[in-house]
């Protein structure tokens, strides 16, 4: 297991931890969507609530499939069966799909695409122009329309559930109350051994980087502290406004419960000592299931000190 450890302003305690694999499984494009806003995009935008479906941007959709004219909405077209184009695609899309002025969302799905068309909550009172003949010519969509694409699974594929914003303080007051348990006694890291450390708090915008990058994770398929933007911990607490001196990251597959995390970064050295550094003062946790190749669950738990 590896360790970075930088002091001073922009410093990271980069730990990691992994478990067991689950079967392999896919996910649908709604489903990535959904799950890209509850994460704020990787933890670099605000979280945003999950899109309603609408009957009227259904039929926007099927007939942007058909080359007509979004009329103000923003189109976004998912293709093909190779997971690595969500990973190609992810930054042309995760903006568009992650914001907050984005409230609604139509699907139309024609072989192996899927049409999504989102709009802002006005899309409720809309109706969608007169439809010409399927497959009639039409110029293309102008470049502020242009689809970006995904992958997308056989229709038949379950979709795993999204992560639940709402559990997340009882969930991180669970973690906090354990890890201060343990900064309050004292440990043994390995060979290190560490006295009483202060209690640390919690962060919101901690837990939001935190659950950002744990959805992240289980919507791309990868376990590394770097995410796939090139963004470190220290980079997305940053991006999110946090004014930081250091910053620790544990991250984790597989426990199936906070107390089970929790165990587990304790009894592993290298996590160990970023929970028991007297330094930190504030920490946030988030946890996301698994959609792609891992099912179960990825933990993200980061830890800072503040600027004074």
């Amino acid at each position: 297991m590896n360790r970075v450890s930088s002091r001073g302003p922009g410093g990271l305690l980069a730990l990691l931890a992994a478990l067991v694999a689950a079967p392999a499984a896919r996910s649908d494009a709604l489903s990535v969507v959904q799950m890209l806003r509850a994460g704020g995009c990787g933890g670099i935008v605000p979280i945003a609530l999950p899109l309603h479906r609408n009957s009227s941007l259904d039929r926007l959709a099927e007939q942007w499939a058909d080359r007509h004219s979004l009329a103000g909405a923003q189109g976004l077209r998912v293709h093909g069966p190779d997971e690595a184009l969500i990973r190609q695609q992810r930054r042309a899309a995760c903006r568009l799909v992650s914001s907050r002025d984005l409230s609604e969302v139509g699907i139309y799905h024609r072989g192996a695409d899927t049409y999504l068309v989102l709009a802002p909550p006005s899309a409720s009172s809309w109706s969608p122009p007169p439809a010409t003949a399927r497959g009639a010519p039409r110029a293309p969509a102008a470049a502020s329309q242009a689809p970006a694409v995904l992958s997308r699974p056989p229709v038949n594929a379950p979709a795993a559930p999204s992560p639940t914003p709402a559990t997340t303080p009882a969930l991180a007051a669970r973690a906090l109350q354990l890890i201060n348990e343990a900064r309050a006694r004292g440990a043994h890291c390995g060979p290190q051994s560490f006295g009483p450390a202060p209690p640390l708090t919690l962060s919101g915008t901690l837990a939001s980087v935190a659950l950002g990058h744990a959805a992240d994770m289980a919507v791309h398929d990868y376990f590394e502290h770097q995410d796939l933007s090139g963004l470190s911990p220290a980079d997305r607490v940053r991006a999110a406004g946090y004014q930081e001196k250091l910053v620790g990251e544990n991250i984790a597959y597989g426990p199936k419960s906070v107390e089970e995390v929790v165990q587990g970064w304790l009894a592993s050295p290298d996590h160990c000592e970023n929970i028991m550094d007297p330094r930190f003062a504030q920490m946030g946790i988030g946890l996301a299931p698994g959609r792609a190749s891992r099912r179960g669950l990825f933990w993200v738990q980061l830890l800072a000190e503040p600027r004074a």
